[in-house]
């Protein structure tokens, strides 16, 4: 086990007390449905390449009736980046060393008028400390009503710190989550946020809000679409996009190439992954 300080034990109690209600929120919805599903969660080790404890983590799986396949995610992590890897990394680059905790969440739903969504946040350090991350909604078949529902409680967690964050981060989300090579937003957007490193407290108490507002919004829309009736056109639509999704993860994701270059768990960090998804 890693020792952490008084700042990182912090960020890390919460981030695993955040998984656990979101998980519980996400059963009650498929309690709701009359599926027994729950999620299933496999610990994981991280060895240092130096072979010293490097942290490790949880992987929460769930495949129900409601949501085909959700993956909440919680690492906790530290040791020293290979390579060249470290001159990317915010502070690292004359030191190597790192800590990393955080949770992460990709839910992909079996109705395709239940929006998909992505939910990160993380404390990460180096020779810097800094919190970063966000939520963004992913619908295959996008409605007004839920792309406005999500924003607005996005925005209210935002104005509550600095009301320029909310139109700061959703810009920076609009360009994050952008696939290039098929000229697409891979969503509807949200937040996204990084190198919050101005004031422990008022960051931390930030990136809680982005976390609680997720829970807020995100299973309200999900019971306001998941008995909506489709067709196998909407299904096969979802498919399609699904393969977008896909694209963006395995090309363009920091997440996914933070995660493999730190060694951690495969199946763990490629858990974004839709279970189905075609390429026309």
């Amino acid at each position: 086990m890693i020792q952490l300080d008084e700042q990182q034990a912090a960020a890390r109690t919460w981030f695993e007390s955040l998984r656990d209600r979101i998980c519980a929120a996400f059963e009650a919805i498929e309690a709701e449905a009359g599926s027994d599903a729950r999620f299933a969660y496999t610990p994981w080790d991280r060895i240092d390449p130096d072979g010293a404890p490097g942290g490790g983590g949880v992987r929460g799986v769930m495949k129900g009736r409601v949501f085909e396949k959700v993956g909440v995610n919680v690492s906790t992590v530290g040791g020293r980046f290979e390579g060249d890897f470290a001159r990317s990394i915010h502070g690292a680059g004359e030191d190597p060393r790192f800590f990393a905790t955080g949770i992460s969440l990709v839910a992909h739903m079996a109705n395709p008028h239940a929006p998909a969504v992505h939910m990160n946040t993380r404390f990460l350090c180096t020779t810097k400390r800094w919190f970063g991350g966000g939520a963004d909604l992913n619908p295959p078949l996008p409605v007004a009503e839920d792309t406005a529902a999500f924003h607005d409680r996005m925005r209210a967690a935002c104005d509550a710190h600095d009301p320029a964050y909310y139109p700061r981060f959703k810009a920076w989300a609009d360009e994050y989550f952008y696939i290039p090579h098929r000229q697409v937003h891979r969503g509807v957007g949200g937040i996204f946020y990084d190198h919050l490193e101005s004031d422990f407290d008022a960051d931390f108490a930030f990136t809680r809000d982005v976390g609680q507002a997720f829970l807020d919004i995100y299973p309200a829309i999900v019971r306001r679409r998941m008995d909506t009736p489709f067709t196998p056109e909407d299904v096969a639509a979802m498919h399609l996009w699904r393969g977008r999704y896909a694209e963006f993860n395995l090309v363009y994701d920091r997440g996914t190439l933070f995660g493999l270059k730190t060694g951690g768990n495969i199946d763990a960090i490629l858990m974004s992954l839709p279970p189905v998804a075609t390429w026309a």
